[in-house]
């Protein structure tokens, strides 16, 4: 079964920057977990490489410094020996298996646009940011790693790559292609990534780096405007689902609305298209219901907010990203305006409801 089943001018330069309330942690998704298991690679033997703690990955949530990262993707290197680990560990085999922030990021208009809800979550969410550059037909992607003290991993910079370019090619539905791979050090495993990313690999460059034909900024996705509702929040999905055909024309608005709430938030023109209508009418409409579209586009929020919350295991910081906010702080002053309790404390307060 395919994702859309499953789901229902870049500037000269840009640079997705550190937020002020950036964290200085990176989170271990347990999907890599997962996949080093699935690979053969021996966990408890990555950790001890690494010198991390026995229980690192028994926690709910595993938090590590950019130095614990770096050793921890270095242990991985050196216990695989597999010279296409990074590789595989980046490349996912169905779309639908991808985290939220990468269903996210598949449900962009285009590749560029990708790229940039990514670089945007990782600002808020962890000391790393993406620089994109375009210049002589070219677009580049790198990733700086903002606390580093030392190079960023071989194997690590492998993994980054091959998710962007596993990303790129589900979005689009083609076997799409970088024009090179630049990477600083020299490397043994050159001719797996030159196979791997269907380009050439050029070592002892300046930089690491994907680079791309500046057109492929704007390929269009064809996973783009993806439902995200039956992944992360079903019990919402299914209301909706029993409330349609029978929701007035506010209720279609916000649940148009929650459809594109997926990392950005959705413009008054997309919504208006999505109902068949134009902007102006789907003012009026609403005007005539006594509501306007910037109402409707908080209650969608605050709905989303509640069922995260309550039904997924997501971060506040990665709830905040899908509802379009800026920053987490943003979410939580929206959060507490609606309910007069921060997020963390009104998921508390249902567990523990929940628990009794």
């Amino acid at each position: 079964m395919g994702l859309a089943a499953r789901l229902r001018a870049v500037p000269q330069e840009f640079c997705m920057g550190m937020s002020r309330a950036m964290s200085k942690h990176f989170r271990v998704p347990n999907r890599i977990i997962a996949k080093l298991k699935e690979s053969g690679v021996r966990v408890p033997e990555v950790l001890r490489r690494a010198g991390l703690p026995a229980g690192l990955f028994d926690q709910t949530k595993v938090l590590v410094t950019t130095e614990e990262l770096f050793a921890l993707w270095r242990g991985i290197g050196e216990v695989s020996r597999d010279p296409a680990i990074g590789l595989l560990l980046g490349t996912e085999s169905r779309p639908e298996k991808y985290d939220p922030v990468g269903l996210a990021a598949l449900s962009a208009e285009s590749f560029g646009e990708a790229v940039r809800q990514v670089g945007r979550y990782k600002e808020t969410t962890c000391p790393e940011e993406i620089l994109t550059e375009t210049s002589d037909g070219e677009w580049s992607i790198q990733f700086r790693w903002l606390l580093a003290e030392e190079p960023e991993p071989e194997i690590l910079v492998d993994f980054c790559f091959a998710w962007v370019l596993s990303l790129a090619r589900h979005g689009t539905g083609e076997r799409i292609s970088p024009v090179r791979v630049e990477v600083v050090q020299r490397r043994a495993n050159a001719k797996v990534l030159e196979r791997h990313f269907g380009c050439e690999v050029v070592m002892g460059a300046s930089r690491n780096a994907l680079v791309f034909r500046a057109e492929d900024v704007e390929r269009r996705f064809v996973t783009r405007n993806a439902d995200l509702l039956a992944m992360l929040a079903p019990q919402l999905d299914e209301e909706l689902k029993r409330q349609r055909g029978q929701e007035s024309f506010p209720e279609q608005v916000r649940a148009a609305i929650q459809r594109r709430l997926t990392g950005r938030r959705p413009k008054m023109l997309e919504v208006a298209r999505e109902l068949r209508m134009s902007a102006r009418t789907l003012q009026r409409r609403l005007q005539e219901s006594g509501r306007s579209f910037q109402q409707m586009l908080e209650e969608a929020r605050h709905e989303l907010a509640r069922h995260y919350l309550a039904y997924s295991p997501l971060e506040l910081n990665e709830t905040a990203y899908l509802l379009g906010y800026e920053d987490s702080s943003s979410f939580v002053r929206a959060f507490r305006g609606w309910e007069g309790v921060p997020p963390a404390h009104w998921r508390e307060a249902r567990r523990e409801r929940m628990a009794s």
